[in-house]
């Protein structure tokens, strides 16, 4: 999983583009000359920059992230097992003072910290085996994304500086997330903290370090103490689903009055604490009321389906019972190729869904939601085949017409 907060560039849709060994040298010089200006010493420089290895298998990995060619099913199903919610209940038992007293300072607690955890990294068990330099190098090579990842490698070379390492100890994501919470090279200098008082700051070998500076981070990204992520709720027979969405935010008493209930058919709390409706596999699947601290956990990583996946961990390892209504198991998800058929056949339509990038977020359901209600369909905004083969047979309609 990436620590990339905020991001938001578009995925390929066509084919892995390759980058040449000569492009790559040309732009190593320009990432050498990058670091000079900032200031990383000129041993590091000198160190890193001949050694650097083109990694065309990083370029392929970063157009096929999980959080946009899995359904909200798979997803879940392979992130929220069994094996994982019990290790979970024993590191929160094992770390439960040091959580504590970090729940005290910085406001988090620390079953989020431990779901971060379980979901980065399996609890420590895989850090990720790919060279964080090579790894950040040949994205910030790659067009796509060259700003962000050239910031990256530059913030890379500085934590090199800053905490001693050499580049064999530097090693994690294809992204280059390191550690047993992932963090970014830039997120490892401005929030990471030392957890353990040995006057470093380890992310990979100090479990400490690492559930502290989560502890840091989320804080600094605004959560808000004794408010939870959210909660899995019951939406009346009537509920019109052009109210779910994120940017469709009411009171809890607002939506009691609507009819929404919790989980168990209690009603909501008679609160003015604001929530958003959710339905990642659609109106046959779950439905979620989320929170403020939910678009928190969403800054660590842009995808509903891992922010939901955070707090239902989270709560799972508190004691917390499964999911009252499941996500349906056969759905099938549209490939990135789909989506952005979908998104390019619903700005033709006249529905306004944003580049056709096949990445589906709050203005491609907006605008597919739109769609389905002017078409009789159900207005969840759920990129299914049904809603795919409506728009495109409209598409052809309007072509021989």
């Amino acid at each position: 999983m990436l620590f990339v907060p905020l991001l938001t560039a578009a995925l390929s849709t066509g084919p892995v583009a390759t980058l040449g060994p000569i492009e790559f040298q040309t732009c190593l010089y320009s990432l050498q000359h990058m670091a000079t200006v900032v200031g990383v010493s000129k041993s590091i420089v000198d160190e890193v920059i001949p050694t650097l290895k083109l990694q065309q298998q990083v370029l392929k990995l970063d157009r096929e992230q999980p959080e946009f060619v899995q359904t909200f099913s798979q997803y879940l199903a392979t992130r929220i097992t069994p094996a994982r919610i019990e290790r979970g209940r024993e590191l929160y038992a094992r770390h439960e003072e040091f959580l504590d007293a970090l729940t005290r300072r910085y406001g988090v607690p620390g079953r989020y910290l431990v779901a971060f955890w379980g979901l980065e990294t399996n609890y420590g068990s895989y850090l990720g085996g790919v060279p964080t330099l090579d790894a950040l190098a040949t994205l910030a090579c790659d067009e796509r994304r060259a700003a962000f990842f050239g910031k990256e490698f530059i913030s890379a070379l500085q934590l090199m500086q800053r905490e001693s390492l050499s580049p064999e100890q530097m090693y994690g994501s294809w992204a280059g997330a390191v550690g047993h919470t992932q963090f970014m090279p830039s997120s490892y200098l401005k929030y990471a903290v030392d957890g353990d008082g040995d006057g470093r700051i380890n992310l990979w070998q100090s479990e400490r370090d690492a559930l502290a500076s989560g502890a840091s981070f989320l804080q600094q990204l605004g959560w808000k103490f004794g408010l939870r992520w959210g909660r899995e709720v019951l939406l009346p027979d009537d509920f019109s689903y052009q109210q779910a969405g994120t940017n469709a935010m009411l009171s809890l008493q607002e939506w009691s009055e609507l009819g929404v209930r919790r989980a168990d058919g209690k009603a909501l709390p008679t609160t003015d604490i604001e929530g958003a409706i959710l339905v990642p596999a659609g109106h046959t699947g779950p439905a979620f009321m989320v929170y403020a601290n939910f678009f928190v956990i969403m800054q660590w990583n842009r995808s509903e389906s891992y922010a939901i996946s955070v707090g239902h961990l989270a709560d799972r390892i508190k004691g917390g019972d499964n999911l009252l209504r499941p996500p349906p198991p056969g759905q099938r998800s549209l490939s990135l190729q789909q989506t952005a058929e979908m998104q390019r056949a619903l700005n033709t339509a006249g529905y306004d869904a944003g580049v056709a990038d096949g990445i589906f977020g709050p203005a491609s359901r907006a605008a597919l939601r739109a769609f389905q209600h002017a078409t009789g369909l159900v207005a969840d905004g759920y990129p299914d085949q049904n809603s795919l083969a409506r728009l495109l047979e409209l598409e052809n309609t309007q072509q021989t017409e």
